[in-house]
């Protein structure tokens, strides 16, 4: 592919990193995953991050928290609201919790909620509101916040595609009681596989840890959130469950490249904001293709266009348009996600109706951004769709 969706963004750093790891014989979960959170933690501005296996993970341990704390915990069967545009393990975790879904349509230029139809749809049985920030850009949070001011709604965010976007002075991930980051091959760092969760509520951030691995004490302080204190036997709490938890523990290895690849992101940043800023000036004002509105300032996961209504031509000519040109694509995340085979197993309702998502579903897609300058390769893509009139 002359412009592939993503590509890696390790070097002879990483590659150290590595060697190191192996010749120390410590490659599970230790010294440097301890290092890697707070290193992240200190760069989004959060109090506590959780290392994990995965951002998938990361959004299950984020769910699964809520439900084990002392106070107000989160109770099956309760409503959650979530836009109808995201990726698929947004959702799973909190049906796997048996939480009732309710899909609200989102935004056609910043394809984040629809905030009136947000405030809409929040009602009594509202427990809690999922903000996923999509391919890099901050939800409007001050209005998502004003729309749940007095109630006890929840917040949380799915900011796994979002990695350095900042709102308002602040970085994304850290509006909600707790929020979640991918460290995925095609994301902003690469662990190749890897997530965390940040929060600064030290309760959760105990849980968290808790249910990471196991749901045994081992990882926990000696005076925690979760148990309380600690026996000083280690043997009896070697193997001491608590909680109903999971093995989603990261390896030394993935923290260790998460080291380097940090020092490394402010840098990242700046050269996909720099490549947006290309994109935008060459699609902002087109007849035909509709980019994403900036909110806060993007990190720009990627760059999706959305086929205008009265566009003489169709999604599938665009696309195979691309693939001649080497251009590669796919949909914007998971399309209308209420519109997906696997919503049957779903508790869910709709709320109002979902025309944007269903636009976005029918006539979008979306193409890589990289850590790396693309002049050549965005006046290739603006090229091939400006063919189309």
């Amino acid at each position: 592919m002359e412009f592939p969706l993503a590509s890696s963004t390790w070097d002879d750093a990483e590659v150290a990193a590595i060697r190191d790891v192996l010749a120390s014989g410590m490659l599970t979960m230790g010294r440097r995953v301890l290092l890697f959170e707070e290193a992240f933690a200190h760069y989004v501005g959060s109090r506590y991050s959780v290392m994990v296996n995965s951002g998938s993970s990361a959004n299950l341990l984020m769910v699964a928290a809520l439900f084990y704390r002392k106070d107000e915990p989160i109770r099956r069967g309760e409503e959650v609201i979530v836009p109808a545009v995201s990726w698929s393990t947004t959702y799973y975790p909190l049906y796997q919790y048996g939480l009732r879904l309710k899909f609200v349509d989102i935004d056609a230029e910043t394809l984040n909620y629809n905030i009136e139809r947000l405030s809409e749809a929040i009602s009594r049985h509202t427990r809690m509101v999922v903000a996923v920030n999509l391919l890099g850009n901050p939800c409007d949070f001050k209005r998502i916040l004003e729309a749940i001011d007095g109630r006890d709604v929840v917040v949380v965010e799915d900011n796994c595609e979002s990695l350095g976007a900042v709102y308002d002075g602040r970085m994304t991930g850290t509006f909600g009681l707790m929020g979640t980051f991918s460290t995925f091959f095609s994301h902003h760092i690469s662990t190749m596989e890897g997530g965390v969760v940040v929060t600064s509520d030290e309760e959760l951030y105990h849980i968290l840890l808790c249910l990471r691995a196991h749901g045994w004490t081992r990882d926990l302080p000696k005076r925690n959130r979760v148990c309380g204190v600690k026996g000083d036997n280690p043997f009896s709490e070697s193997f001491r469950f608590v909680l109903p938890g999971y093995n989603v523990r990261p390896l030394e290895l993935s923290a260790a490249v998460g080291l380097e690849q940090l020092k490394k992101l402010p840098s990242f940043i700046r050269v996909r904001r720099e490549n947006a800023s290309l994109l935008q000036t060459l699609f902002s004002k087109h007849p035909y293709f509709q980019i994403q509105r900036e909110v806060g300032q993007s990190s720009w996961f990627g760059f999706s266009f959305v086929i205008k209504e009265r566009a003489p031509f169709t999604r599938s000519a665009v696309i195979e348009q691309l693939m001649r040109h080497c251009i590669e694509c796919r949909p914007i995340v998971g399309g209308n996600f209420a519109r997906s085979e696997v919503v049957k197993w779903f508790d869910c309702a709709i709320s109002g109706n979902l025309d944007v998502a269903d636009r976005v579903d029918r006539n979008g897609f979306f193409v890589g951004n990289h850590h790396f300058p693309l002049d050549e390769q965005i006046k290739s893509l603006a090229a091939v769709l400006n063919s189309f009139g």
